[in-house]
């Protein structure tokens, strides 16, 4: 006869909630090749994990030399945007079993920006694109001697395009900034977005004026690969679009 701890542990042995899954990684090494390959790792994971631990899987257990970004893994810092399965998304924030597990996953880095190594790749042509905007509060006059007060309808006018990470995940998913190194892209226009809306902001018509240059907002073909791709639900879109009717109408 069976002991009750026996029985615990056969069923616990059955109820086991772990699958194989293939993960198809595309690897880069400039040390050792100029041209990527795919490889193809199989781990035992939970589904209800998330992209993200199987990375660290692969990494602790199969192969130390795969190279990815990753700080937070909440969602919050944006540093582990990447193609997986062939979509822009935060592989701390997909799990397993939204992306059909029974099929290889593909993960590779996002498009657009220079591939330095496996997932990693250079963001300085992105951070450069967001500093020129000038994604910061400019006003005119001494330092105030009390916070500069705003009503709440004014502040929600920009609230969207507050929950900017700086992932690239906007950015790395349009075809304009893909064949375009000089096109600022979505990420930049919804950062100077905030600004420009401010109410508290006095340098919204410099900022336009960037953004109306020949690599600026005109070039957006709206393509909502953008809105569709950004991890924080912004309408990524709808933004650059309220910068384009601002340029039009600012001199009326």
């Amino acid at each position: 006869m069976a002991t009750p701890v026996l029985d615990k542990v056969e069923k616990d042995s059955a109820a086991s909630p772990y699958i194989t899954v293939t993960f198809r990684i595309r690897r880069f090494n400039p040390e050792l090749s100029d041209a990527a390959v795919w490889e193809d790792f199989q781990i035992e994971i939970d589904p209800k994990e998330r992209v993200l631990d199987g990375l660290h899987k692969i990494k602790w257990d199969l192969d130390g030399t795969l190279t990815f970004r990753r700080s937070c893994a909440h969602g919050i810092c944006g540093s582990d945007a990447m193609r997986i399965n062939g979509k822009n998304r935060l592989a701390c924030k997909t799990l397993i079993k939204d992306i059909n597990p029974e099929k290889p996953i593909t993960v590779e880095a996002i498009k657009g920006l220079t591939v330095m190594k496996d997932l990693v790749v250079d963001m300085e042509p992105f951070f450069q694109a967001y500093r020129d905007v000038m994604p910061f509060l400019v006003t005119k006059g001494n330092e105030p001697t009390r916070e500069r007060l705003q009503s709440a309808e004014d502040r929600e006018r920009f609230d969207d395009t507050t929950k900017c990470i700086l992932c690239a995940a906007c950015t790395s998913s349009c075809p304009v900034f893909w064949n375009d190194g000089q096109y600022f892209g979505p990420a930049a226009i919804v950062n100077a977005h905030r600004f420009i809306f401010d109410s508290r902001d006095e340098a919204g018509e410099q900022r336009l004026e960037i953004l109306n240059d020949k690599d600026g907002v005109w070039r957006c073909r709206t393509t909502f690969n953008c809105t569709d791709a950004c991890p924080r639900g912004i309408e990524v879109t709808k933004a650059i679009q309220e910068v384009k009717r601002a340029l039009i109408t600012r001199r009326f």
